[in-house]
């Protein structure tokens, strides 16, 4: 592995990890709930409507609400970074 790979997918794991909490935030999911007309909004509107009314526990929008109000956990940290490194390296190999 060269020196441009591993910059590349170190690269990319900041990025993902830095830029994973902007997005939720951009997307409405906030510390202070979910923003009234965002993108996370329609989506808690589109899971309420497919659940009979209710948003489900330990669903896809309840996950990304927890994540935009106290943040990613370790776990969710290193999974991010992970997958920022192996974009990365993809882009590396892709651009030579």
């Amino acid at each position: 592995m060269d020196l441009g790979t591993v910059a590349c997918m170190v690269g990319g794991a900041v990025a993902a990890v830095v830029g994973a909490p902007i997005v939720l935030g951009a997307a409405g999911f906030t510390s202070a709930g979910i923003a009234a007309g965002s993108i996370a909004a329609n989506v808690m509107s589109v899971a309420a409507v497919a659940n009979g009314g209710g948003v489900a526990a330990g669903g896809l929008v309840a996950g990304l609400q927890a994540a935009g109000a106290a943040g990613l956990s370790g776990a969710a940290t290193a999974a991010m970074a992970a997958t920022g490194a192996v974009a990365g390296a993809a882009v590396e190999s892709l651009t030579g």
